[in-house]
């Protein structure tokens, strides 16, 4: 038994011009008509965004406004915090409810840094030799 499948994204926009308007007709096309077709058999979810971002490409939106609506699927008030912290573990995000913890993670690490670099330090930064050989 075979199984086929497609999906489509079909977008028709048609423009006429008034005269005695601010715009100007040489920025627009009279007739646009896209068809983006691809095998849906086997597309995984990351497949379908990448096919609906180029749809989305084509009928005008800005790649931006693109990632912030892929987000806004994510990190809205409908998603449980779980969820929206398993997608910042997976792609090494930090919610702004933890900036406080990170903040305090930085100072302590970058104090002990600081105590280790000046801990030995001789003549332009360079560590002291105890045996006087160079």
């Amino acid at each position: 038994m075979t199984y086929e499948a497609e999906v489509q994204f079909k977008f028709d926009a048609t423009f006429t011009h008034t005269y005695g308007s601010f715009l100007d007709a040489d920025d627009y096309i009279p007739e646009e008509h896209y068809l983006i077709t691809a095998p849906a058999a086997d597309l995984t979810a990351k497949q379908y965004f990448k096919l609906f971002e180029k749809f989305m490409l084509c009928v005008g939106m800005s790649p931006s406004s693109i990632r912030s609506g892929a987000m806004s699927l994510v990190f809205n008030d409908m998603v449980s915090e779980d969820e929206q912290r398993k997608v910042c573990k997976e792609y090494e995000l930090t919610m702004d409810e933890d900036l406080q913890d990170k903040f305090e993670e930085w100072k302590i690490r970058d104090a002990e840094v600081e105590r280790l670099m000046n801990s030995k330090k001789g003549p332009m930064g360079t560590v002291e030799e105890n045996d006087g050989d160079v």
